[in-house]
């Protein structure tokens, strides 16, 4: 029986270098790109509460309510309280790419 090959995720670095050869870009021209990106998707999403990255999907802010929940080791229940979430919606389009309709 034969194994499946795993292949490992690219790391930052391999990111960095794929988009610096491809556009004749310096690593660090690169990595400022994307840590501006990041200043700028971070103060949208403080000041309007969700940020939108064409072709990928959006960052947006979720309120969760209060709950009750239990401690695994014990049982017993405990109230866990309200809180601001960040959550990532894929895009459609990135979706149906990723994962085509059967």
């Amino acid at each position: 029986m034969a194994t499946k090959a795993v292949k490992k995720r690219m790391t930052q670095s391999e990111v960095l270098n794929h988009f610096a050869e491809k556009y004749g870009m310096k690593r660090t021209q690169v990595k400022e790109l994307f840590d501006e990106l990041a200043n700028l998707a971070t103060s949208e999403v403080k000041s309007n509460g969700e940020f939108t990255l064409p072709g990928f999907g959006k960052l947006v802010l979720s309120e969760r309510k209060a709950r009750e929940g239990r401690n695994p080791q014990t049982g017993e229940t405990i109230q866990i309280p309200a809180k601001t979430t960040l959550k990532f919606r894929v895009g459609k389009s990135m979706k149906d790419t990723v994962v085509p309709k059967k």
